[in-house]
């Protein structure tokens, strides 16, 4: 695929991570919407569609990763994240400490700030960019996706990471799509 846009590599970063059969992309919309149609080359099959609940999308996607899949959530606003941060702070980022190495899991999460640009504007409440919190909440990587290029490394880097058994949280910000 030729890359030449931020959405383009989006498409392409997830098209990659969805050639691994065991990969499992995980959230609300995304059958409708395909997460802002970034998953249009992903087989139905291993989409999930979860109510809105961020928390039980981290949680499931947790067990998920202990089973052998490859789980990337799509938390479509930033805003929302707050409501996951219970399963990512107190669970995904301390499993491993915690059960003394037994349990790792290890998610790619994707996380959109909103759209900031008026006519589009969707508000203060969807909008919000906690990246700076969160990194300093987490012990694995907070990866802010400003270019496509930068899109590209990221993905790359992620998926690798996953092998490894390292969470990863991917900032992606809905102007630039």
């Amino acid at each position: 695929m030729n890359i030449v846009g931020y959405k383009d590599a989006l498409i392409e970063g997830n098209t990659k991570l969805g050639q691994n059969k065991n990969t499992r992309f995980i959230g609300y919309g995304l059958k409708k919407g395909r997460a802002l149609g970034t998953l249009k080359n992903i087989d139905e099959s291993q989409i999930i569609e979860t109510p809105v609940a961020e928390n039980l999308m981290v949680g499931l996607a947790m067990g998920l990763s202990l089973k052998g899949y490859r789980p990337v959530v799509f938390i479509e606003r930033m805003d929302f994240i707050m409501n996951s941060m219970d399963a990512i702070v107190n669970h995904l980022d301390k499993m491993k400490d915690i059960s003394r190495g037994e349990f790792n899991p290890a998610v790619i999460l994707r996380c959109v700030v909103g759209n900031s640009k008026k006519p589009l504007y969707t508000g203060i409440t969807h909008t919000q960019d906690f990246s700076k919190a969160i990194k300093c909440l987490v012990s694995f990587p907070v990866i802010l996706l400003n270019t496509a290029d930068d899109v590209l490394k990221a993905y790359i880097k992620a998926e690798k990471l996953q092998k490894k058994g390292i969470s990863v949280i991917l900032i992606e910000y809905k102007d630039k799509i």
